[in-house]
């Protein structure tokens, strides 16, 4: 019997069966890994039952005394589940209240959900005044008066839970704009209604962590009595140990916590797993990532566990049923292989999966006297030495032919998702755990090892009952007094002082993570995000015991249906929200609409015009997401969006140009008011020539791409969009532009007119140069928020004609669509060959690499942030490295040799693959998204692309102004990648058929 509190329980509550561990963590070194006992049963409906028996099973195998148990661990995937199915019985109406002032209102909360979600969860939302700069500084205060004003319509609704949403509330440690509004909450409606604060849920990125917090505060009643019934039999059974709940990273955090942050807990089971497996194989991964492969009984789970004991996760964003987020999530791939997959003869291939029998297993193989031919019952029949039920049901049954494809195809599948996971061109260990993995084989192509290791079967509960104690700080900070270094050392403090408050033993605690991200146009300010990891400090158990949750009186989670008024705020007439219709097109038979040479953008125009923006922007430009989610509003509201040729335009057509200038990190928090409609209409206040008669894009690259739409549309100015733009890519500067090359005029931009959003305008009459235009906005900024609306006077039809990059809106549609066509065939792979096929093929483009982020620098300089990302080659023709040096924007793409000096950038002309004015864009080798400068990070998987640039920059002015002399490159001379093929004009194509 052993005597010390040292014993650690995990306990995985899974929907199919509930796994427990019980280890000696001292004992890990020993062949057994410490484990000194284990269980698999049935999940039961009531979970609190299922946690008991296996832990008293496991007392009585072992003879384990309840007083030597230092923590208890649980693993769940409840509280996801409540989500994925859309329980509305499990899933409670939220309230919403964004301090935004104007700010976000053409994204209203829930916008981009499945409308079946959203009608369930989003009960009310209210825009109100709040809400910070970047810098700190106030959008406005907040007015309890109107808070008041919201609870009342509140508690009319029977709603009783509510977010708070502050725009940058994650700086905020000086207004507590959230915190004060909660309290004023609480007092007017009573502690019985749950407040959930945005800050507390998720990061930087408002919509995306508002998403994070509703479905957090949806799932809080649920959670307490789940979480309570989870510590019920601990105490039954005598343990005076704390119950913690293990969370997405594969950290822990205690049940009161779990019952305040449940959305924390949604991935951790695949978290769980990996963390798992890599301690039952102990130093053998020590120092190197290691794949972990989770074959179950339905779907295979494939992720990839770090050297600093972590799984990777995600990108920017994460997706779980349908709603976009931003806080931690591990970045796991499935594929439909698990034991009980259906095993079929289709033609002459024998199909596995993705069907399965999941948990039905025991009754519909054929081992077990059913049906239906599984997984399981080939590896039953190839394999002698496996014995899962009765061997004699299915002699005769399944041929060795059937078999050995069956073998071969199982093979297959685990080696490609093995490869799209890797990170490396080398081989890497491969651990293969969860119940399913016998049906694995035991060398696969890209694994240096195949690791089957004893209890994989329960390496969930084993992830729980090892977890450790983290905590991570994401901030903005001013580096106008400090050096980035130095702040950087006192987050790290602070991330380790967090851990440490969470549990951690102190001298176990290490950074595990860094981020250094320098603000473009934003004045000294940086992004900081600094992760912290530690064991637990079981000499601290008492303090975590007693944090038990207590069941709501009422424990049904169920509330009232909402009414036909449960949603007010002023909005757009965004209310109305359908699923996504985009998924399901017939691509190959989608026509779109263009009537009498006009294109009238539907809802799957603009997606796919949104994906090739984000390409074109280069790396930069801004995400055109939240103006997409804009766009789409306008035309589920009855809008209409008009695209006419430039080269149907009259001579004296007034052509106007608009859109938004700024950092972007600014533009995934401050979500756009009227600030673009607001400087054009300030404009024609001043501006006598006329108002414009159609609208053009200042660049098609990013968010501006859209922004021309947004203006032409038929409830802002109601005049059609050019299909072209000013740059045919995104440039970090205003005068970098084709009307400034032609350099007809003398001043181009000027008139001008900016806005902020929030009532503040700027009109500049004339200028001295274009460039002077450029510094007085980018003065003005600074202290109008980083972010804001311009308008230019118009230019002619004739003018345009002349200047404009054309059908550049076109050739963002094309993109997106062949992204699109690789998503619905699965063929990613080759999504970079086909973008360049619609660009005008090899003659205008290339596929200038493929592989895995290795390094990112950056650096701010003059309000531009300067860097360069390092990309190594996984497989020829591919190999070797590449740098792409970046000023906002991919400036070039060169190939790293021995022969250059990749520090000082003295290259060889010959090393360089591509270079500015032409177009270098690094996408995500996973998905075909582009991947925008800010997003850069190691481990990605990219393919990068050249295209030609347009010929209105090809000539000497156009390389002097946008070549690679204006980006400092004096010593390369450009070299065109290929010849310039004019994008084919959708209305061209297709005005006949309209």
């Amino acid at each position: 019997m052993v005597e010390s509190r040292n014993l650690r329980i995990g306990v995985d509550v899974g929907g199919t069966n509930t796994d427990g561990v019980i280890i000696d963590p001292e004992r890990s070194h020993e062949q057994d890994r410490g484990i000194i006992a284990w269980h698999k049963a049935p999940t039961t409906k009531d979970p609190s039952h299922g946690i008991a028996n296996a832990i008293t099973t496991m007392f009585k195998s072992a003879s384990v005394d309840p007083s030597s148990v230092a923590s208890v661990t649980i693993g769940t995937t409840h509280f996801v589940n409540a989500v994925v199915t859309r329980d509305s019985k499990r899933l409670s109406r939220v309230a919403i209240l964004r301090l935004s002032g104007p700010f976000s209102r053409h994204a209203p909360p829930g916008v981009d959900w499945p409308a079946s979600l959203r009608k369930i969860i989003v009960g009310h939302y209210a825009l109100v005044k709040g809400g910070l700069e970047i810098d700190g500084s106030l959008i406005s205060d907040i007015k309890e008066e109107e808070i008041l004003d919201q609870c009342k319509l509140i508690k009319e609704k029977n709603i009783r839970s509510v977010v708070v949403n502050s725009v940058f509330s994650p700086i905020d440690t000086q207004e507590r704009q959230e915190e004060r509004a909660a309290e004023m909450i609480k007092r007017e409606l009573g502690d019985q209604v749950d407040v959930v604060l945005s800050k507390t849920v998720a990061n930087l990125g408002f919509l995306e962590r508002e998403n994070a917090a509703i479905l957090n505060a949806s799932i809080l009643s649920f959670a307490r009595k789940t979480i309570a019934s989870f510590q019920d039999p601990i105490k039954k059974l005598g343990l005076k140990c704390p119950v913690f709940i293990t969370q997405n990273d594969g950290t822990i955090l205690s049940g009161e916590a779990a019952s305040r942050l449940p959305i924390r807990t949604f991935s951790s089971g695949p978290t769980n797993s990996m963390r798992g497996a890599a301690f039952l194989i102990g130093d053998q991964a020590k120092g190197e990532a290691v794949m972990v492969v989770d074959v179950g009984g339905t779907t295979t789970d494939v992720g990839l566990l770090l050297a600093n004991g972590f799984p990777r996760q995600q990108a920017a964003y994460s997706e779980l049923s349908g709603v976009r987020m931003n806080f931690s999530y591990p970045d796991v791939k499935s594929v439909g292989l698990g034991g009980g997959s259906l095993v079929r003869r289709i033609q002459d291939r024998l199909q596995v999966g993705p069907e399965s029998v999941g948990y039905k297993l025991p009754e519909k193989a054929l081992v077990f006297g059913g049906d239906t031919p599984t997984a399981t019952d080939y590896i039953v029949a190839a394999n002698s030495e496996i014995e899962i039920g009765h061997r004699g049901l299915i002699q005769g049954r399944l041929t060795e032919k059937d078999t050995k494809a069956f073998q071969e195809e199982v093979k297959t599948m685990l080696e490609r998702i093995i490869d799209t996971m890797k990170t490396a061109p080398e081989d890497l260990s491969v651990l293969l755990v969860g119940g399913g993995a016998v049906i694995a084989p035991d060398t696969l192509k890209g694994a240096r090892e195949v690791i089957k290791p004893q209890w994989s079967g329960v390496a969930n509960a084993i992830g729980a009952a090892m977890a450790r104690v983290s905590a991570v700080v994401d901030t903005v900070k001013s580096t106008e007094k400090q050096t980035s270094k130095e702040i950087l050392a006192e987050i790290c403090r602070a991330a380790k002082q967090r851990t440490i408050e969470a549990g951690a033993l102190p001298d176990s605690v290490q950074i595990v993570e860094i981020e250094d991200l320098p603000l473009q146009y934003v004045s000294n300010q940086a992004r900081f995000i600094v992760r912290a990891a530690g064991d637990f400090d079981f000499a601290r158990s008492s303090d975590f015991a007693d944090l038990s949750v207590t069941k709501d009186e009422d424990d049904s989670s169920t509330q009232s249906e909402p009414s036909q008024d449960a949603v007010s705020a002023s909005s757009s007439g965004n209310e109305h929200v359908e699923e996504d219709i985009t998924s399901d097109v017939d691509i190959e038979a989608y026509v779109p609409r263009v009537i009498k040479r006009e294109w009238w953008i539907s809802e799957i125009d603009l997606h796919w015009i949104t994906i090739g923006c984000y390409i074109l922007g280069t790396g930069g430009g801004g995400s055109p997401y939240s103006t997409m989610i804009r766009l789409r509003g306008i035309l589920r509201s009855g809008g209409t969006v008009r695209v006419i040729s430039p080269d149907d335009l009259k001579d004296d057509d007034r052509v106007g140009c608009g859109g938004g200038a700024g950092s972007p990190t600014v533009g995934i928090e401050k979500l756009s008011a009227d600030e673009i409609m607001d400087a054009q209409n300030h404009l024609y206040d001043l501006f006598k020539g006329g108002r414009a008669t159609h609208i053009i894009p200042l660049e098609i690259g990013g968010s501006n791409g859209l922004q021309g739409l947004v203006l032409g549309s038929s409830p802002n100015m109601n005049v059609p969009c050019v299909d072209g733009d000013w740059m045919g890519r995104a440039y970090p500067t205003k005068w970098q532009t084709t009307p400034v090359v032609f350099g007809e005029r003398e001043i181009i931009f000027a008139p001008v007119a900016v806005a902020d959003g929030n009532g503040n305008t700027l009109y500049m009459g004339s200028a001295t140069s274009d460039l002077k235009v450029e510094q007085v906005i980018r003065a003005a900024l600074s202290h109008m928020g980083s972010a804001v609306g311009t308008a230019d006077a118009p230019v002619t039809g004739a003018e345009t004609r002349r200047w404009a990059v054309e059908h550049t809106i076109s050739l963002s549609w094309r993109i997106g669509r062949e992204v699109a066509r690789a998503r619905k065939g699965n063929r990613i792979d080759n999504v970079a060959e086909s973008i360049i096929d619609a660009v005008g093929g090899s003659e205008a483009g290339r596929v200038l690499f493929k592989g895995k982020i290795v390094g990112v620098e950056r650096k701010l300089h003059m309000g531009h942030v300067y860097g360069e990302v390092i990309i190594e080659g996984a497989d020829a023709p591919y190999t070797g490295k590449i740098k792409v040096p970046f000023k906002n924007e991919n400036i070039a793409a060169i190939r790293i040799t021995d022969g250059g000096d990749s520090e000082t950038g003295k290259e060889k002309n010959e090393d360089v693959l591509a270079i500015v004015p032409d177009l270098i864009s690094i996408i995500d080798a996973q998905n075909g998204e582009a991947i925008g400068t800010p997003e850069y990070r190691y481990g990605l998987l990219v393919q990068v692309l050249g295209f030609n640039a347009s010929e209105r920059w090809t000539s000497p002015r156009g390389i002097e102004l946008g070549g690679p002399n204006a980006f400092g490159l004096n010593h390369l001379e450009y070299r065109p990648i290929g010849k310039f093929v004019k994008p084919t004009s959708v209305i061209d194509e297709y005005d006949a058929m309209g």
